[in-house]
């Protein structure tokens, strides 16, 4: 297997590149944001740096310099060194590899290596779930908690003629209360503001159908955050999702999922898979915290850039995939 790294000012014109010269069936090893090469780089300008694989050259290519390209043992070797390249964690790397069968392991395909990988990963699906009476999303500023309630409420309405609830239990960011507010007259969902334990409380006590309640990125040890989740402790049929962005270094995200611990979370939402190459860096801690994925945001787009976490879905998204998104999405 040959490798080469491209470097462009984003994803998508090193993907061109890549795909270009090594062929569409190249595959994605992993995605960094390096500096640039020069005095650029100097002044702290960033591009991207996309490694890529490829089992063979093009028709016509001459094969590239040793510095940009190396062979790899084949093998379950082969395979776990592949998968590792991406920032796979390695234990898993071995788990894969020795779940493929023998003759699958040299030149392992795209097909095969998602197929064992999201055997690997199902645990980590929520699954089609049906709605809590009271889902609640919390996570940072910024991470797409917003966007994503607005895509669930949207794409119900659209799908299935349902309206949800909605409330902004955040008194905080006007943006993105008068945001949800947008969607909501939109789609014609009922909408209410919860600027208070009390308002919350009504909010939720007044509403027959399931309720999606967006929070304020705000420490858990803020008082009004304290209140608005006393309230939503003493509901029942609740359930709590933990957003975070896909693009989240590893020592950041670990920090998060600590802080958020307080708000018993039971479901994990990924946004930004768009602005990053891989989900590979993140899959040893999502294995590690266990916190069932139940949705993935690929997009800003609403409703369409949201999908239902399944294994194969989060597999593609490991392995740098877009097109199983954009089949689902359309």
């Amino acid at each position: 297997m040959y490798l080469k790294r491209y470097r462009r000012s984003n994803v998508r014109d090193a993907l061109r590149a890549a795909r270009e010269e090594l062929g569409a069936d190249a595959l994605v090893l992993s995605t960094h944001l390096v500096p640039v090469i020069g005095w650029r780089g100097w002044a702290g300008m960033r591009e991207i740096e996309l490694t890529v694989g490829a089992e063979r050259l093009s028709s016509g290519q001459q094969r590239p310099s040793s510095d940009e390209m190396r062979d790899r043992p084949s093998g379950p070797d082969e395979v776990a060194a592949r998968l590792a390249a991406g920032g796979l964690d390695r234990a898993l790397a071995d788990e894969i590899a020795a779940d493929l069968p023998a003759h699958q392991r040299r030149g392992a395909s795209l097909h095969s290596l998602r197929e064992a990988l999201a055997s690997r990963l199902s645990m980590l699906a929520a699954g089609d779930d049906a709605y809590a009476r009271v889902e609640v999303f919390v996570g940072p500023p910024g991470v797409g908690k917003t966007t994503t309630i607005a895509k669930i409420a949207a794409q119900e309405r659209a799908r299935h003629g349902h309206k949800l609830g909605l409330v902004a239990a955040d008194g905080f960011r006007i943006g993105a209360v008068e945001q949800l507010r947008m969607y909501a007259d939109i789609i014609g969902a009922p909408f209410k503001v919860a600027r208070t334990g009390a308002d919350l409380e009504d909010a939720l006590s007044r509403r027959r159908q399931p309720v999606l309640v967006d929070t304020a990125g705000r420490s858990l040890t803020d008082p009004s955050s304290r209140e608005l989740f006393k309230v939503i402790a003493q509901c029942t049929d609740v359930r709590t999702h933990l957003v975070l962005a896909a693009d989240t270094p590893i020592a950041t995200a670990r920090r998060i999922f600590d802080a958020y611990e307080e708000a018993r979370p039971t479901r994990l939402v990924l946004t930004k898979i768009d602005e990053t190459g891989s989900l590979s860096p993140l899959v040893g801690l999502l294995r590690e915290r266990q916190l069932p994925i139940s949705y993935l945001g690929t997009g800003q787009r609403v409703p369409e850039d949201l999908n239902r976490a399944t294994a194969q879905l989060l597999a593609a998204s490991v392995l740098g995939e877009s097109k199983p998104f954009t089949q689902r999405s359309s």
